[in-house]
């Protein structure tokens, strides 16, 4: 017999006073309500009830195995509610991890209003640069940047990470506009870390085939950093565009050399394969998809 059936029936013979009105109330014999009493006292191998032909009483054990009873079933019940009720509306918390610069100049933006139009869940976002096991961490899922392995896992496309080459106006009225990546050897390109000890420039695009630069003196592993440098004259910077794209707009920096950068790298949304996705989840890979999907 179902376990949490007898012990409902169980705690229904108690409160009621009999095993007549049990049955009454889940629709089954008072023979059926004696089996199920007698399955959880074999189950326990001790007595839980005493009974006359007048009364029942519990007995010092029953008492004690009543009330684990009835915590049990109103924990199983509240738990059945809570899911039913993140089954009906977006609800709960959201777990997602992000690069760090995507993150913090892309997405964190736009997170705000997706938590406005859905109050009831927290999103707690992890800006990071490392490879997270989603599965692992206990994640819901993660922004990707670059080419996927193969893997289990849903991938919905977003939209490409742009780079930019730019420098202050300051730097270029004293350095000159570069036209073409060979004009980069007479510049200061400032360097990213990320991408070798050297932190070597790759340029391309439709109108040159692919080549490398060496940096030139001022290198850094945070692209941030050489934002700052480039702000105050001292070199060109390659970073992603979102990184720079206000200063861009604002004129503080200029773009150069815009036939000749790399594609964009590839990014997508990446959450674990699931028919029974959680209402919190799917509302939110609906609104990123719309807003930054291709």
């Amino acid at each position: 017999m179902d376990k949490f059936v007898s012990m409902e029936i169980f705690v229904a013979v108690v409160e009621a006073g009999s095993l007549t009105a049990a049955a009454e109330r889940f629709d089954i014999s008072s023979a059926m309500v004696g089996k199920h009493i007698r399955s959880l006292e074999t189950r326990l191998a001790t007595r839980l009830l005493t009974r006359t032909t007048r009364r029942q009483s519990l007995t010092e054990i029953g008492r004690q195995y009543y009330e684990q009873c009835r915590r049990i079933l109103a924990d199983v019940k509240e738990a059945e509610s809570l899911a039913e009720a993140m089954a009906a509306a977006p609800r709960g918390v959201l777990k997602v991890t992000v690069p760090l610069t995507y993150g913090v100049e892309v997405f964190s933006p736009a997170m705000t209003e997706f938590l406005s139009a859905w109050p009831d869940i927290t999103l707690e976002l992890d800006l990071s640069n490392r490879i997270i096991d989603l599965v692992e961490e206990g994640f819901d899922a993660s922004v990707r940047i670059g080419r996927l392995p193969d893997s289990s896992f849903v991938a919905r496309p977003l939209k490409p990470y742009r780079m930019r080459a730019c420098a202050s106006p300051a730097y270029l009225a004293r350095a000159g506009t570069p036209r073409t990546p060979e004009d980069l050897m007479h510049h200061e390109c400032l360097g990213f870390l990320h991408w070798g000890r050297e932190g070597l420039w790759r340029l391309g695009g439709d109108n040159a085939d692919e080549c490398q630069l060496r940096a030139g003196r001022f290198r850094a592993n945070n692209g941030q950093a050489l934002k700052v440098a480039a702000l105050h004259g001292f070199g060109l910077v390659l970073q992603p565009e979102a990184l720079l794209a206000r200063e861009i707009a604002s004129g503080e920096l200029v773009s150069v050399l815009e036939d000749y950068l790399p594609d964009g790298a590839p990014v997508h949304l990446l959450y674990p394969r699931d028919r029974r996705a959680t209402p919190k989840l799917t509302s939110f890979i609906d609104f990123v998809v719309e807003r930054f999907g291709v």
